[in-house]
């Protein structure tokens, strides 16, 4: 039965892509303002579906919130919308007279997108649409756990193709999800770039599978509250974030790292807006259900409140508990509190002052999260340039929620739920991806210049090499004259 099912589901990609390549020849042909009216449709769509499908995702998986996840639906259409509908992306996209270049838009083709259950329908969307506005096709590969919700997501985004006319097989999703069929998916000939949004084993996968791809490593973002923010709007950022969706977004907060200075008033702080710190029984209950035995997280434990947590534990945590802090001392797989945890808990730093909350924000990042993103609540400017030239990450988020900062949404970089991670995270871009990612760039390039005149002699002057250009325009002329 498994055995079948695995050959079905291949079976499926192989048409899925077969129809994909020869819907997106046709849609290639589209004009600039023809894809702007489908991107536009298409948004407009899915923002008027938005409480529905995060409430199909909800119920589906378990995870956050129905009413954030509405909100995340909202970001990933008319939000991203409003940011990209000016983009050109197809034919001449840009041209520089003057240096006698013309930059044309090509789509790369085929995408293979790979959908997490965490932010299934968001991410489905956004996929969706870069991928129309850059020309594309696009082949989603759902994540198991929430493959019903990706799956009425894709058919409300095929009704607007339909009754826009679009070629069929544009936009579509494997119904019949499976690990084979995801590798065969990223490996296919006919599939030109793969969009990685997932777990780090997933995302290793795509960049081994041969073909160009897109992926996004683990967030374990840090958050340092230094001595000159302002408290209470810091730690309400953080709350904001952290519960967002119950913290499945990976750019939430995962630890708070503080000055000495100004430790207990930010944990007074916390406690005064709703928050929890375990003591050190309590704390080693909640370790227990962070990871499994060989280290990974705990499914378990993800998009849960921090109520729902505290069942799990086996501590008696109020329902009115936003956040759920435990103070940390270390940094590695003997301290659960310092990975990546998708849920309100939060590991609690503190340091002498900010050169160690740097140090130790390092290291955070250097266990889990590499390249990602880092939040920093301060009033210091300095500090900021200071944090942005050591630390391994890809966003330096100041005095904003990190969830929604690193996403874009509160912030004015692109919006995205696929958030690079650069060289130092394994990725192939440290962006947030955007329909640019998907399109090559073909360049026409007039001659500017003589072969001649390319090199000048190593030892001449600026002024001895055009004195030069002079003597031979002069030569030149007399062997004309004579």
């Amino acid at each position: 039965m498994t055995l079948d099912r695995d050959l079905q589901s291949i079976q499926e990609v192989r048409d899925l892509v077969s129809r994909a390549k020869t819907a997106q020849k046709l849609y290639a042909a589209y004009s600039q303002e023809q894809v702007d009216n489908v991107v536009k449709t298409v948004a407009e769509t899915m923002f008027g579906h938005a409480e529905k499908l995060a409430k199909m995702a909800h119920e589906e998986t378990g995870y956050g919130k129905w009413q954030d996840k509405t909100v995340k639906n909202q970001v990933a259409s008319q939000f991203l919308y409003n940011y990209i509908k000016d983009m050109k992306t197809v034919g001449i996209i840009n041209e520089i007279p003057e240096k006698g270049i013309i930059e044309i838009g090509v789509p790369v083709g085929v995408v293979a997108g790979l959908v997490p259950s965490t932010n299934p329908t968001s991410t489905a969307i956004y996929k969706a649409m870069i991928a129309l506005k850059s020309g594309n096709a696009i082949i989603l590969s759902p994540h198991p756990a929430a493959v019903k919700s990706i799956l009425e997501t894709v058919r409300l985004i095929n009704e607007v193709c339909t009754t826009l006319g679009l070629p069929e097989g544009l936009v579509s999703a494997i119904a019949t999800p499976t690990m084979e069929a995801t590798d065969a998916l990223m490996k296919h000939k006919d599939v030109s770039c793969v969009l990685a949004t997932g777990g780090s084993a997933m995302v290793k996968a795509a960049y081994s599978s041969g073909t160009p791809a897109l992926g996004v490593g683990p967030g374990n973002v840090p958050a340092f509250i230094e001595k000159s923010a302002d408290i209470p709007q810091a730690v309400k950022y953080i709350i904001q974030s952290k519960t967002f969706d119950n913290g499945v977004i990976c750019a939430s907060e995962q630890a708070v790292v503080v000055e000495r200075e100004v430790a207990a008033a930010v944990k007074a702080e916390f406690i005064k807006q709703g928050c929890y710190f375990l003591n050190d029984e309590e704390k080693k209950k909640f370790e227990r259900i962070i990871a499994k035995p060989n280290g990974a997280l705990n499914a378990a434990i993800v998009g849960k409140s921090a109520f729902a947590l505290g069942k799990l534990a086996g501590v008696d945590i109020p329902e009115s508990i936003q956040v759920i802090l435990a103070e940390e001392t270390g940094v590695g797989s003997k301290h659960p509190f310092s990975k990546e945890k998708l849920c309100p808990l939060l590991g609690f730093y503190i340091e002498n002052d900010w050169e160690q909350a740097c140090d130790r924000c390092i290291e955070i990042l250097e266990f889990e999260g590499k390249g990602h993103s880092l939040a920093i609540h301060t009033k210091n400017d300095e500090i900021v340039k200071n944090f942005a030239l050591k630390k391994p990450v890809s966003r330096i988020l100041v005095n904003t929620p990190s969830s929604q900062g690193g996403v874009g949404a509160s912030t004015n970089i692109a919006p995205a739920f696929t958030l690079g991670c650069g060289a130092v995270g394994g990725s192939a871009t440290s962006d947030n991806v955007t329909p640019l990612h998907l399109i090559d760039i073909r360049r026409v390039a007039y001659g500017a210049r003589e072969v001649d005149q390319i090199i000048k002699p190593a030892a001449q002057s600026e002024d001895q090499f055009a004195l030069e250009q002079i003597v031979k325009k002069v030569i030149a002329e007399m062997g004309k004259m004579n």
